[in-house]
């Protein structure tokens, strides 16, 4: 069988086509917009991450000012939804930040008895709590909205921002700057208005404003200058050069490094969400540190609860995560018949040919 070599291309990632494919479908379970709609009747605070809003796709306006209905939909608060309206590409960069948040996510949490759940009863009760998997939905929603924001001022999809200047670049006598940076200035700015100023009378409030902003500081330590050579018969006489930030995947993995030692700082709430008591010498402030930070002790997930539907019937991997993901309940086995592309060559000019080839491989799900 013949493929073009794109085709070919993707045969050498398919175990990530997959993980993809598979977290698609599992977002086509929630993406209703009646769902949305009864979900978020009420407007934001400002106080909520990003990862609150909704992630399904809505349907292109091609005409007038159709960003204003992209942003009546978000149901933002006053200022967020002029924010949003003064420039036609806030909603769709919004949007983007979202999506790509949440499947960033579930990515980096594709083995964990939480796996980043997003439908909307589990993700609003994490999101009322103080947990480890709080402070990543925080960190992880800041950092998405100011990648998505500094990549689409570059590309031109904004208004009020273009390429990044970068007046603080060193040896500017060997650089002539050129290309088109990254503007993460603007999208720091832009990202700290949005969310705009939090209450810091509390524990919590605190505690949710320092994750918020270790997102955008690993956004910030990520930038790299990229530089391109200029001059006779290849020499770097001239360079032009422009600054880049880390592709998000590389922002996720350090967020959730982040994640797995995060610093507890104060004392759990009961279900009523009564009143706090924070740890003494922590009633002032809370550390200074790139750590991401919780208050509260993370739930097991192994069962269905209002935080997670729990890890019955899970897929997990035989001497690698089922014992773990499915908390001591063992795993079922099932075989089946796989036929993927084997064998290709890349043929002159320009196909890649392959044969066919079945096997059978095991599928672990967790038990009930």
């Amino acid at each position: 069988m013949q493929y073009s070599f794109a085709t070919f291309c993707l045969f050498r990632k398919v175990s990530i086509l997959l993980f993809c494919l598979n977290t698609l479908s599992r977002q086509s379970q929630y993406l209703s917009v009646s769902k949305w709609l009864v979900m978020f009747s009420s407007r934001l605070t400002g106080n909520e991450p990003l990862s609150v809003l909704p992630l399904n796709s809505l349907p292109e306006e091609s005409i007038g000012r159709a960003h204003f209905k992209l942003c009546d939909r978000l149901k933002l608060e006053k200022k967020q939804r002029r924010m949003c309206r003064r420039d036609p590409g806030v909603a769709e960069t919004l949007r983007e930040a979202i999506t790509m948040s949440a499947l960033e996510c579930q990515y980096q949490f594709r083995f964990e008895r939480w796996n980043c759940t997003l439908e909307g009863r589990h993700r609003a009760n994490i999101l009322k709590r103080g947990f480890k998997e709080t402070a990543f939905l925080y960190a992880i929603s800041s950092a998405g909205l100011t990648h998505a924001m500094a990549k689409a001022c570059s590309a031109g999809r904004m208004e009020r921002c273009t390429c990044d200047e970068a007046p603080d670049l060193e040896n500017r006598k060997a650089w002539q700057w050129g290309g088109c940076g990254d503007n993460l200035k603007y999208a720091n700015k832009f990202v700290k208005d949005f969310l705009g100023k939090r209450s810091n009378k509390d524990l919590r409030a605190r505690v949710d404003m320092h994750n918020t902003n270790v997102g955008m500081k690993v956004i910030k330590a990520g930038v790299e200058t990229t530089c391109k050579c200029h001059g006779v018969s290849g020499s770097c006489t001239v360079q032009t050069c422009w600054r880049q930030l880390q592709p998000f995947h590389e922002i996720g993995k350090q967020l959730k490094q982040r994640y797995e030692t995060s610093v507890k700082v104060g004392s759990s709430t009961n279900e009523q969400q009564q009143q706090q008591q924070p740890l003494p010498g922590l009633n002032d402030q809370i550390p200074r540190t790139m750590d991401l930070l919780h208050i509260e002790d993370s739930p097991s997930f192994c069962r269905p609860t209002k935080y997670s539907p729990g890890t019955a019937a899970r897929k997990c991997y035989k001497d690698k995560n089922c014992d773990a993901i499915c908390c001591g309940r063992g795993h079922n086995t099932q075989s089946r018949e796989v036929t993927r592309p084997c064998q290709c060559q890349v043929r002159w000019c320009c196909y890649v040919e392959c044969k066919q080839c079945t096997q059978r491989e095991e599928v672990y799900t967790c038990k009930g």
